[in-house]
């Protein structure tokens, strides 16, 4: 790391960042480590990022590669998409229908942070800066799965629940590329990488789940054999 940097160049603290990119702050600190950002240390310790740097990084510097974004696949996109979808939920699913209002949110906001970090693991350039957002896409999916447990679903629920996650994903996936005039290798591409990516963020919900409910026996059984718990 550099421990001085100009004056002319725009630096932005850890956080703006990791706004910037929309990446975890961790991620953007590991990148920064190795080297794919430039970055100096303040006197006081504190990491400061090139604007320009981190901007060349988002999809719409990334050359040479069909964009999703240019062809309106966003997370805001998604989000309407599984809006539509989540009407006819009720009905195949009962147990939404016990779900609380903010608890359909928690759900809602999670979601859009898993579509928003996959959409950028899709369009990275770089495996290794694809493999870091699917990471924190994972990140994500853990927290879904251990959210579902603390609202009582179980672990075939909240399967389910991803399901109905995935489905509008890849719809929209491949109405994006449909629009774009993606080739049919260019497509096939696309849709396997999602199908993979997919894949690994269900066993991280499946996973998140389960240790959130061995977890939560743990403690019940310390609740229940604590001095004073039995009458």
């Amino acid at each position: 790391m550099k421990p001085a940097a100009s004056p002319a160049i725009d630096w932005l603290s850890l956080s703006e960042a990791s706004r910037v990119l929309g990446v975890s702050p961790a991620t953007v600190r590991r990148w920064g480590d190795a080297g794919r950002l430039r970055v100096f240390l303040t006197p006081g310790g504190h990491r400061r990022f090139s604007r320009a740097g981190l901007e060349r990084l988002l999809p719409s510097a990334r050359l040479g590669r069909p964009s999703l974004s240019s062809a309106g696949l966003t997370p805001a996109r998604l989000s309407r998409s599984y809006r539509r979808v989540s009407r006819g939920v009720s009905a195949e699913l009962p147990w939404v229908l016990a779900l609380s209002d903010d608890q359909r949110e928690l759900f809602r906001v999670e979601g859009h942070l898993l579509a928003e970090r996959l959409l950028q693991h899709l369009e990275a350039r770089d495996p290794e800066i694809a493999s870091d957002l699917l990471r924190d896409a994972a990140s994500n999916a853990a927290r879904y799965g251990r959210l579902a447990v603390s609202i009582g679903l179980s672990l075939s629920q909240t399967v389910e629940g991803f399901l109905r996650f995935r489905a509008p994903f890849h719809r929209e996936l491949a109405l994006a590329a449909q629009r774009r005039g993606f080739d049919a290798h260019e497509t096939t591409s696309l849709l396997a990488s999602a199908e993979r990516a997919m894949d690994q963020l269900l066993v991280a919900t499946m996973t998140g789940h389960s240790v959130e409910t061995v977890t939560n026996g743990r403690r019940a059984r310390r609740v229940a054999g604590a001095p004073g718990s039995r009458r």
